[in-house]
């Protein structure tokens, strides 16, 4: 078997929505405007030690800034992180998800546009941000949880 089947196979598995994310992590998100420099949302970035900042223009989601958008929008065109908005490298339209979005599509959603962080929304309101690493993490802990039930279905005791 590939790893790449193996691993399709373990997020088959995976079970709950984008609420059970937001609920083990926490609603809180991390913004810019489209107005701020590109400078102050990488220095964010790194005062975070996060990857992407939300944009927003009050409580409206516009856009998404990553460490992906700087490296090829700033870096590798020869602009000036200082002189350059926000509004003109963020990533638009936002890729979202609902909450009740079960995690096996919002994996998929990842890997199919090659996206690192979903913006989670119950209706038109942001709840949340996560992350392929929360993904992972969820993944972890439930095949964690499938391993200790089969041990002790094998190792306990014939009752009777």
């Amino acid at each position: 078997m590939k790893p790449i089947e193996a691993t399709n196979k373990a997020a088959a598995r995976l079970s709950g929505t984008a609420a059970s994310i937001i609920k083990d992590k926490g609603t809180t998100v991390h913004s810019v405007s489209p107005g701020d420099t590109v400078y102050a949302a990488v220095a964010k970035l790194k005062e975070l030690q996060i990857g992407a900042l939300l944009v927003m223009e009050g409580l409206e989601l516009v856009g998404i800034v990553s460490e992906r958008d700087y490296a090829r929008k700033i870096i590798l065109e020869g602009r000036a992180s200082k002189a350059t908005l926000v509004s003109e490298i963020m990533s638009t339209p936002v890729i979202t998800v609902a909450t009740t979005t079960p995690l096996i599509d919002c994996m998929q959603l990842m890997n199919e546009r090659r996206i690192r962080h979903l913006p989670v929304m119950d209706g038109i309101r942001l709840v949340g941000l996560m992350s392929s690493g929360d993904l992972l993490r969820s993944m972890i802990v439930q095949q964690g949880e499938t391993i200790d039930q089969l041990n002790t279905l094998i190792t306990d005791p014939y009752p009777g």
